[in-house]
C-alpha cells in the first residue's frame, strides 16, 4: 500500500470555477514577477492533482453516463432535477468495527474536503480532466474500523424508480454495483468525491457523492452512493455481471488492452469538437508511477 499523505486544504480552500479557468494565466503572471511562493491558498491544489486544463463546469455535468437517468449522454442532466438527495443516508457494513447507518451531510463534517484535478478516462474512449472536491475513501474507512479479514470494498447506488426514471426499464441489473480490492481502496488517490468547481455535486454527476478512481475507467466510478460492505470475498459488479467478456472487474485503464469492440489506444478529450485530434491513452490514466506497485506481478491483459 502507497503511504498515504494528507493535505492542510479544507472546504474553504476549494478553487471557485472562475479561479480554476484562470490558473494557467495568474501562474504564469506569478512566475513572471517572481511571486510564485505567495501564491493564494485558494489555488493550492492536491499533491494528487494534474496541472492539465480542467474542462468547464457545463461540459463536465452536460455529458455523462448514468443510466438510472437514461442512456443517452444528456439524459442525465435532464432527469436528474427529480432526486432528492437530502437526507442521504449511507449503510455501512460487513467487516467494520462500527457498522450502520450514517447520515450523509454529518459524515462528510468529520472529513477533510480537499480539492482533487483528475484526469477521467471512461471506456468508451472519452476523457475529461475535473476538478473535484472530496475526501479520501481511506479515511472513512478508517472513521469506520475496517477488520483484520476484509479484502475487498463493495458498493451499491440508489434504487428509487419513481425519481431515477431510467430504473423503469431493464438496462442493468439494479442496483448499481461496484467493488474496489482493499488496497485500492485505501490508495490516497481513491476519492470520494461531493462535488465539482466547489459547488455541491450535481445530481447527474452522482449526487451527494459518488467514487472516484482515476486510474480506472469511468464506469469503476459508482454514483449516488447508499452502501458500502467490507467482505472477504471478491464482490460482483455491474458491468462485470453483464458482460464478462468486455468489462473485468479491475477495469485499470491500459491502453495495451482494447476493449472487444475498439481500441483502447487513444482517446477523445471532450471539449475539443467533433473532429479534434485524438491523444493517446496513457496507462493506468498516467497514474502509473502511484499505483502500479499495486498489481505487481499480474497478468494486466488477463485481469483486465
Amino acid at each position: 500500500m502507497a503511504n498515504r499523505f494528507k493535505s492542510d486544504l479544507t472546504w474553504g480552500d476549494v478553487t471557485p470555477e472562475t479561479a480554476f479557468l484562470n490558473r494557467r494565466a495568474f501562474m504564469a503572471g506569478a512566475t513572471a514577477l517572481g511571486a510564485g511562493s505567495i501564491m493564494s491558498p485558494a489555488l493550492a491544489a492536491s499533491q494528487y492533482s494534474t496541472d492539465e486544463e480542467p474542462n468547464t463546469f457545463e461540459q463536465i455535468t452536460s455529458y455523462n453516463n448514468f443510466y438510472e437517468f437514461g442512456t443517452g449522454k444528456t439524459d442525465p442532466a435532464e432527469n436528474a432535477h427529480a432526486l432528492t438527495t437530502n437526507p442521504w443516508p449511507i449503510e455501512i457494513g460487513g467487516l467494520v468495527e462500527k457498522p450502520g447507518t450514517y447520515e450523509f451531510e454529518d459524515l462528510k463534517k468529520e472529513m477533510t474536503i480537499e480539492e482533487r484535478i483528475y484526469r477521467f478516462r471512461c471506456v468508451e474512449a472519452w476523457s475529461m480532466v475535473v476538478p473535484w472536491n472530496g475526501f479520501e475513501l481511506a479515511d472513512l474507512l478508517d472513521m469506520v474500523g475496517v477488520k483484520p479479514e476484509a479484502k475487498y470494498v463493495y458498493f451499491e447506488t440508489l434504487v428509487r424508480p419513481d425519481e431515477m426514471i431510467g430504473q423503469n426499464w431493464n438496462t442493468v441489473p439494479w442496483p448499481y454495483r461496484e467493488g474496489l480490492r482493499l488496497d485500492e481502496a485505501m490508495h490516497p488517490l481513491t476519492l470520494v468525491a461531493t462535488g465539482i468547481y466547489g459547488k455541491d455535486m450535481p445530481n447527474q454527476n452522482g449526487a451527494p457523492l459518488r467514487l472516484v478512481v482515476p486510474w480506472k475507467y469511468g464506469f469503476k466510478s459508482i454514483k449516488s452512493i447508499v452502501k458500502i460492505e467490507l467482505t472477504d470475498k471478491q464482490p460482483e459488479t455491474s458491468w462485470n455481471m453483464i458482460n464478462a467478456r468486455e468489462y473485468g472487474f479491475y477495469s485499470n485503464v491500459n491502453p495495451e488492452v482494447d476493449h472487444p469492440r475498439w481500441s483502447q489506444a487513444s482517446e477523445r478529450r471532450l471539449g475539443g469538437g467533433l473532429f479534434a485530434k485524438r491523444i493517446p491513452t496513457l496507462m493506468f490514466n498516467g497514474y502509473e508511477e502511484e499505483v502500479a506497485s499495486l498489481y505487481e506481478g499480474m497478468d494486466l491483459r488477463k485481469n483486465y
